[in-house]
């Protein structure tokens, strides 16, 4: 008897063994993002969210040793606060709203300005652009890498009109997800209340908003149009779109050897591929979803952008030019991409 708990004993400590060495160059990498992790009432996922398990998915077929874990819904991090674990490597992989880290590199807020970017097909040209490159340089200054490009379009919701022209919002509080769409709304005579977009239904329920802007993306998935009487959708005319790409610590990719570093960024070219041909159907997802639920549309014309663009410029764009290292030569840089 006390042959056989020494032979089982044996074992199990070669078992153990075993599978330690087994496991000893397996990675898990931790993913984190503040949108749903669960499928919307058509099936669908939120696209940044199928953004990471797309990487994830990618790098189990690659079969190279690293494990994508992903914590969606703001379970691991709060929307914010994603940037400086990054820079640290505590957190691996972000898909992150670049303006969010702002406070950091105040430059960030380029990639959140009313009317820099006009439609899908501009934003991959500013992708491509001298503008961004100079984005990424800091980005990659500061301990991160970019392994997704990706934008988004939005638009504006209200509890009380259709926002249109600037005059529209006069008297209301709004969220922006930046600091130049809430200057922007400011000088437009609206109050603002800073909060990520995962916080906006709750703001409109219990009245602390009367309206946001935020992706066409968000406003589904966060089921936005339970609360709101009338949607401005991005449409001919929108103003805003922002930079959201999937991120990655430098410190956690440097960590990886050649081979997986190779699968991760074929991995997340991938996954932009996938965000480059959803990125417009999400305006028209937006609009279905809203007109399904009963809130009214309303889209604006030439003259409501040119007077949002003429408040901005005198606004967002000035205060950016004055305040932030080379603000005039992003700025000049982001204009010049036709």
């Amino acid at each position: 008897m006390i042959m056989f708990k020494k032979i089982s004993l044996y074992f199990l400590s070669l078992v153990f063994v075993t599978t330690t060495i087994g496991s000893a160059f397996a990675v898990t990498l931790k993913a984190s993002h503040q949108w749903p992790g669960t499928p919307r009432a058509d099936g669908s996922f939120d696209v940044r969210h199928e953004m990471v398990q797309i990487i994830a998915d990618e790098m189990k077929k690659a079969n190279v040793g690293v494990d994508i874990r992903i914590y969606p819904a703001k379970s691991l991090y709060k929307p914010k606060e994603q940037w400086k674990p990054m820079t640290t490597g505590q957190l691996d992989i972000s898909a992150f709203p670049l303006a969010y880290a702002a406070k950091f590199h105040p430059e960030f807020d380029i990639t959140l300005m009313p009317g820099m970017v006009k439609n899908h097909k501009h934003a991959l040209r500013v992708n491509a652009s001298p503008m961004m490159t100079e984005i990424k340089k800091i980005i990659n200054d500061a301990g991160v890498v970019v392994l997704s490009d990706a934008w988004l379009a939005g638009g504006f919701v209200s509890k009380k009109n259709c926002i249109s022209n600037p005059a529209s919002v006069k008297g209301q509080t709004f969220r922006a997800a930046g600091k130049a769409f809430n200057q922007m709304l400011e000088a437009a005579g609206a109050g603002i209340q800073s909060m990520p977009s995962s916080e906006i239904y709750n703001g409109l329920q219990t009245g602390v908003l009367d309206g946001a802007n935020t992706s066409s993306g968000s406003f589904v998935s966060y089921r936005i149009y339970e609360q709101v009487k009338c949607a401005t959708p991005p449409g001919k005319f929108g103003l805003w779109f922002m930079y959201e790409p999937i991120l990655m610590s430098k410190k956690s990719f440097d960590a990886l050897d050649s081979k997986q570093q190779k699968a991760l960024m074929k991995a997340g070219k991938k996954a932009e591929k996938f965000m480059t041909k959803e990125a417009a159907g999400l305006d028209t997802t937006m609009e279905k979803a809203y007109k399904k639920a009963g809130v009214e549309l309303s889209y604006m014309k030439q003259e409501d952008f040119d007077a949002w663009l003429a408040i901005a410029k005198k606004s967002s764009y000035k205060n950016f030019a004055e305040k932030v290292p080379n603000g005039q030569k992003l700025i000049d840089m982001a204009l010049a991409v036709k």
